[in-house]
């Protein structure tokens, strides 16, 4: 028997799927599709589309039938199943079906059409906030929580950390860093390349690195986090690609939401908002662990600020 076909048989039993931990609810399985459909290879983001566009019509379909839908094979609905966190087949075609009766119930909201050169602005609003609703449950939904526990934990023990983006990415490390500050942690922020990658040599186990990149292929961002990773620093990357270049020196890997791309919506600007998310996570959890410590610190930095405007 190939490997293929064990797949399959695997799959349509929901045996082991090598893709750990629990399968996602089905009001997640949208945001799956989304965030990793861009990673996909052609022929499995011919099968997400499918189940994400028609849910009811694919639940209703077996494996040989969705490949046949698909122009795939049996072994690629498989994989695809699984890469979205599903042990096999009849697993994902479960959460198809609650999908589908999520949205005849009408609480799915519908896609939004792309903005428009002539919107209103009305429109304009009505749909950038669709959007941002859209991708802040997306990200909240494709969150592992195991892997943000371990890096607060981390961050939270951390002798120093120093936090890695250019760009839109760039001003989510900052404010990554102005929060661990505030609440007297030892944070740096580097959007230059040379010097991320200088202060990163100076980096030892238990110090952390943050690699911010929604690509997950910026090599401005993964060179100082790969020298972190190699001097024994706990690394961590917040991206919108699980499967980018970036994680593969990454300890913790926190996913954002692959938010729509348009002409007058640039991905610079929809992935800020999971990213920036993803950081008050993390430092709601860091300052959590440091309450005793983070709550006098903060309210410190809130008396200097008020003090100054005084002034």
């Amino acid at each position: 028997m190939t490997r293929d076909v064990k797949e399959i048989f695997a799959g349509e039993r929901g045996g082991p799927s090598g893709a750990g931990g629990t399968p996602p609810a089905p009001a997640a399985l949208a945001a799956k599709v989304r965030t990793l459909g861009p990673s996909m290879t052609r022929s499995m983001q011919r099968v997400a589309e499918a189940v994400a566009g028609d849910p009811a019509g694919c639940a209703a379909l077996t494996v040989t039938g969705l490949a046949e839908l698909t122009g795939t094979s049996e072994a690629t609905v498989v994989r695809t199943a699984r890469l979205l966190g599903y042990p096999g087949y009849r697993d994902l075609r479960l959460a198809l079906a609650g999908l589908a009766a999520h949205q005849q119930s009408g609480r799915a909201p519908a896609i939004t059409t792309d903005i428009a050169v002539d919107d209103p602005i009305a429109d304009v609003v009505a749909k950038l906030a669709y959007d941002e609703q859209q991708t802040l449950a997306d990200t909240a939904a494709g969150l592992d929580t195991v892997q943000l526990g371990a890096a607060v934990t981390a961050l939270t023990t951390a002798r120093r950390t120093d936090v890695y983006g250019v760009g839109a990415s760039g001003l989510v490390a900052q404010d990554l860093t102005q929060k661990l500050l505030r609440i007297g942690l030892i944070a740096h922020a580097h959007s230059d390349p040379h010097l991320a990658v200088t202060n990163a040599v100076q980096l030892r186990a238990g110090d952390v690195a943050v690699a911010v990149t929604h690509s997950g292929s910026t090599g401005d961002v993964i060179e100082p986090l790969r020298v972190a990773f190699e001097r024994g620093a706990t690394t961590v990357a917040i991206t919108g690609r699980p499967n980018g270049p970036v994680t593969q020196y990454a300890d913790h890997v926190l996913t954002t939401s692959t938010a729509r791309e348009s002409e007058l919506r640039p991905a610079a600007m929809s992935s800020r908002t999971g990213q920036l998310l993803v950081v008050d996570c993390l430092f709601v959890g860091v300052a959590q662990r440091t309450y005793e410590k983070a709550a006098p610190a903060l309210s410190a930095s809130y008396e200097a600020l008020a003090h100054r405007h005084r002034s």
